[in-house]
C-alpha cells in the first residue's frame, strides 16, 4: 500500500509537470476553457454568430498580427472548423458585430490590392465569394462592424499610407449613401461597435498617450469618455442588453491586460478574467452567458508566438 501511494503521488507530479510544460497557457485563475481549434498561427478576434452557436475569428499564419491571415468559422457545439476566407492577403474581422442576422453575412477588412478595404461574405459561402463593399482611392478601411439591423456599417478609416489619425466612418451597406465621418481627422479613433438598440456607437480613442473607450450617437454627436480612469482600454463591445461595455484593460494593478466590464456610465469596472498573461478582444454571446476572447501567456502578445481562443461562462 505504501509503494502504491508513493507511485500515485509521483505519477501525479509527473502529469502536473507535463501539463505545465506543454500547456502553460491553461494555468489560469478563472474557469475559462481553451477552445479545441487545431490550427497553427495566432487565433484572434472571436465574434459570436447571431444564434450563439458558432464564432468567426481571424487566424494570422505567422504569429500575432503577422499577415497573411484567414477567416474561420468554429461551431462551439460540434467543434467543426470551416475555412471561410483565405486568399493569401490579410483578412481581419472585428470582435463584436461582425456577423449580422438580417443580411446573413460576415464583414471584414482585407489588404488585397490595391489597399485595405471592407468586404463581406455570406455565412454559407466559401473563399472566393467575398464582395468588396468600400472603394476609395485615397483612404483605407479597417475592422468594420454592422448595425444590428444590417443597414449600415461603421469602420476605422485612415488616409492612404498613414497609420495614425483613425476616423470612425459610417456607410450604408447597400452603397446608397456617402461616407460619413463621425470623428475628427485630428483625433485617433479605432475599433467601432454598435449598441444593440442601434442608437449608440462605441470606439477607442487615444488622447494624452492613453487609450480610452468613448461612446457617441450614431450621427457623431454626444461624444463621451466612459473610461476616464488610469490605464489603457481597448477592444470594446456592448453587452447584449446594451447596459454594459466589455473591454480589455491594462492597468497598474495587474501584470497584463485582462477583460473587464463597466456600466455604460463608466462606473466601477469589474474584472471578468483572471490570468497572469494577456486577455483581449472580447465578444459576448447573444444571450449574455458566455465570453469569448484571445489569450497569451506572454504579457505582451506581440512578443508571443500567437494567441489562442478561450471561452468563459459569465455569472
Amino acid at each position: 500500500m505504501k509503494n502504491t501511494k508513493t507511485f500515485m503521488f509521483l505519477l501525479g507530479l509527473t502529469l502536473l509537470f507535463s501539463c505545465k510544460k506543454d500547456n502553460i497557457d491553461i494555468e489560469r485563475n478563472d474557469d475559462a476553457l481553451k477552445l479545441n481549434i487545431n490550427l497553427e498561427g495566432s487565433l484572434q478576434n472571436p465574434a459570436f454568430s447571431p444564434d450563439g452557436k458558432s464564432i468567426v475569428f481571424t487566424c494570422f499564419r505567422k504569429g500575432y498580427n503577422k499577415p497573411p491571415s484567414d477567416l474561420y468559422l468554429f461551431n462551439l457545439e460540434t467543434e467543426e472548423l470551416t475555412k471561410l476566407v483565405s486568399d493569401g492577403s490579410s483578412n481581419v474581422n472585428l470582435p463584436g458585430q461582425s456577423w449580422n442576422i438580417n443580411t446573413k453575412t460576415i464583414i471584414f477588412s482585407s489588404d488585397r490590392e490595391p489597399h485595405d478595404e471592407i468586404y463581406y461574405i455570406s455565412e454559407n459561402q466559401t473563399s472566393g465569394n467575398e464582395i468588396r463593399l468600400t472603394n476609395r482611392s485615397d483612404s483605407v478601411a479597417y475592422e468594420p462592424s454592422f448595425s444590428p439591423g444590417g443597414d449600415y456599417i461603421v469602420f476605422e478609416s485612415h488616409k492612404l499610407d498613414e497609420e495614425a489619425h483613425g476616423i470612425i466612418t459610417k456607410y450604408k451597406f447597400d452603397g446608397t449613401s456617402p461616407y460619413i465621418k463621425l470623428t475628427s481627422e485630428t483625433d485617433d479613433c479605432r475599433q467601432p461597435n454598435w449598441s444593440p438598440a442601434e442608437n449608440k456607437i462605441l470606439y477607442q480613442k487615444e488622447e494624452n498617450d492613453r487609450w480610452d473607450i468613448w461612446i457617441m450617437n450614431t450621427d457623431g454627436s454626444g461624444k463621451q469618455n466612459i473610461t476616464n480612469f488610469e490605464g489603457n482600454k481597448t477592444d470594446a463591445v456592448f453587452s447584449p442588453d446594451g447596459t454594459e461595455i466589455v473591454f480589455s484593460y491594462e492597468n497598474p494593478d495587474i501584470k497584463a491586460a485582462n477583460i473587464y466590464k463597466t456600466a455604460v456610465s463608466g462606473e466601477n469596472p469589474v474584472r471578468l478574467t483572471n490570468f497572469e498573461g494577456y486577455d483581449g478582444a472580447p465578444s459576448v454571446s447573444p444571450d449574455g452567458k458566455k465570453l469569448a476572447f484571445e489569450s497569451s501567456p506572454e504579457e505582451d502578445p506581440n512578443k508571443s508566438d500567437g494567441t489562442s481562443l478561450w471561452i468563459l461562462d459569465l455569472k
